[in-house]
C-alpha cells in the first residue's frame, strides 16, 4: 500500500482542512513548504535589526589638515620645557604617504589631544575599545607612549591640556630602563580615583610598528592585545583594586590568652656545665717561640700571638625541644565584609561622558611616531581597521629597515677598504710627534 501523510493548514474561514496525498505528491508539496519557510526565515533576517560599530575616532594623519584637529598642549608648559611634534613616515617605513605625529625633541614634555567626531559616555551601556600604533625608531631609552581618553566636553581646553588633566582611560607603553609595561589605568568613579592595573602588562621596545588595542566591556571585563594577539583578559575587579575585600577579619575575635604558638621551647634539663663561662676564646699560640733578637728591655716583655680556642663553643644557650603545648599559628576568623557592594559601574570610565583623546608625555629620547588611532565600541570594528593599516605596512616597513641597514654596512666596508688604501702607517711618527 502506498503511504499516505496528513499536512493540516489553514482552510479559509471554516477552519482547517485535512489534505491526504499519496507518495506521488509529496515532493511538490514539501518542496513548496520549504521554499515558503526559507522566505519566511529570509524576511525574519531581513529585518533583525544589524549592529553596527560606532566610531568615535578614526585618525592617520594622512592629510596636512591634521592641525586643525589636534591642539598642542602649548600652554601646559614653557616652550622651553615642550617637545616639537613633527609629521612624518618616518626613517623606514611602507609607504611615504602614510604618515604619523613623531616626538622631535630629545629630554622634553609632550601634549595634543583632539576631539572626538561624537562624545562616548558609559552610561550608553556601550563597550569602550581604544587603538593605536607605536613606533619607537629612537631606540628608546625612558619615555611614555601612552593615550587618554578626557572628559571635558566643551569646556575641555586644548591648550591647558597636561598631566593634571583628569582622564578616563590612560593606556600604552611605558619604559625607562628595565621597567617595560602596557599601562592600563581607569577612572572608578565610586572612588573618585584613578586606579591602575595590578599586574603589569609587557610592551614591545623594539625599532618597529606596533598596536595595542584595549576592549573595557559593559560586563565588567576588559581585554588587551598588543599586534592583535591577546595579551590579558580578565574580570576588572580581578584586575583592579575596585572593590571592598569580600571578607575582613572579626573584630570580635582574638588571639586566646592562652594560645601557644612558639614550636620550640627550651629543654628544662639542659643546664649550663660548671665552669662553662670561664673558657677564654683565645689561647696563646703553645708552638709560637721568642725570636732569638728580641730583647727585652729594648722591645719590651715577649707574648706569644693568640689563636682561636678550640675548646671555646661560644655564648652557652640551652637546647630546645618540641613545645608540647603548641597549637600552630593561630588564624584570625574571618566574616563576610558588611561594606562590600559589588559595583556594576566598575567599567564606566566615563560617567559623564569623554569628548576627547591626547597624548601627555616625557621623553628622554625622542623618535616616538603614532599613528591609526581608532576610539569606538567594537573590537570587530578594531581588528578590522588594524588589517586595513598596521598589518598592510608592517612588512613593508621591516623591509626597508633591513635594505637601509644592509646599505650602511656595505658603504662601512667601503670606508674601511678606503682606508687601508690611503692611509700611510709610515707617516705614523710624524703624526704622533704632532702631540
Amino acid at each position: 500500500m502506498a503511504s499516505q501523510r496528513v499536512l493540516w493548514r489553514g482552510g479559509g474561514a471554516g477552519g482547517f482542512s485535512a489534505l491526504i496525498q499519496h507518495n506521488t505528491s509529496q515532493v511538490h508539496t514539501t518542496s513548496h513548504a520549504t521554499m515558503k519557510f526559507s522566505m519566511i526565515a529570509f524576511a525574519a533576517l531581513a529585518a533583525a535589526p544589524t549592529t553596527v560599530a560606532e566610531v568615535f575616532l578614526k585618525e592617520q594623519f594622512n592629510d596636512e589638515a591634521w592641525t586643525d584637529r589636534w591642539t598642542v598642549s602649548s600652554e601646559w608648559k614653557s616652550t622651553s620645557e615642550l617637545g616639537e611634534w613633527k609629521h612624518t613616515p618616518g626613517v623606514y617605513y611602507a609607504d611615504e604617504s602614510d604618515k604619523g605625529i613623531q616626538t622631535g625633541s630629545d629630554a622634553r614634555h609632550y601634549g595634543i589631544s583632539a576631539k572626538l567626531d561624537k562624545p562616548y559616555n558609559s552610561s550608553d551601556g556601550k563597550d569602550i575599545v581604544i587603538q593605536y600604533s607605536v613606533k619607537h625608531e629612537q631606540d628608546i631609552d625612558c619615555g611614555g607612549a601612552y593615550i587618554k581618553l578626557l572628559p571635558g566636553g566643551d569646556d575641555f581646553d586644548g591648550k591647558k591640556f597636561g598631566g593634571d588633566s583628569p582622564y578616563g582611560i590612560m593606556f600604552g607603553p611605558d619604559i625607562c630602563g628595565a621597567t617595560k609595561r602596557t599601562h592600563v589605568i581607569l577612572h572608578n568613579e565610586r572612588k573618585d580615583d584613578n586606579i591602575l592595573i595590578e599586574k603589569d602588562i609587557p610592551c614591545e621596545k623594539d625599532k618597529f610598528s606596533h598596536i595595542y588595542t584595549l576592549v573595557v566591556r559593559t560586563d565588567n571585563t576588559l581585554e588587551v592585545f598588543v599586534d592583535n594577539k591577546s595579551v590579558r583578559k580578565g574580570k576588572l575587579e580581578d584586575e583592579f583594586p575596585f572593590l571592598e575585600q569580600t571578607e575582613i577579619k572579626d573584630p570580635d575575635q582574638s588571639k586566646p590568652a592562652d594560645w601557644v604558638d612558639e614550636q620550640k621551647m627550651v629543654d628544662p634539663n639542659d643546664v649550663k656545665p660548671v665552669g662553662y663561662d670561664d673558657i677564654p676564646s683565645e689561647i696563646p699560640d703553645p708552638e709560637a717561640a721568642k725570636p732569638e733578637d728580641w730583647d727585652d728591655e729594648d722591645d719590651g716583655e715577649w707574648e706569644p700571638p693568640m689563636i682561636d680556642n678550640p675548646d671555646y663553643k661560644g655564648s652557652w644557650s640551652a637546647n630546645m625541644i618540641e613545645n608540647p603545648d603548641y597549637k600552630g599559628p593561630w588564624v584570625h576568623p574571618m566574616i563576610p565584609n558588611p561594606d562590600f557592594v559589588y559595583d556594576e559601574k566598575m567599567h564606566a570610565v566615563c560617567a559623564n561622558g569623554c569628548s576627547h583623546v591626547g597624548f601627555e608625555l616625557w621623553q628622554v629620547k625622542s623618535g616616538t611616531i603614532f599613528d591609526d588611532i581608532l576610539v569606538t565600541d567594537s573590537l570587530e570594528e578594531a581588528q578590522k581597521f588594524a588589517e586595513e593599516t598596521f598589518f598592510k605596512k608592517r612588512d613593508g616597513e621591516k623591509k626597508m629597515y633591513d635594505e637601509q641597514n644592509i646599505s650602511s654596512e656595505d658603504d662601512m666596508g667601503d670606508m674601511g677598504d678606503d682606508d687601508d688604501e690611503d692611509f700611510d702607517m709610515g707617516g705614523m711618527d710624524g703624526f704622533e710627534d704632532e702631540f
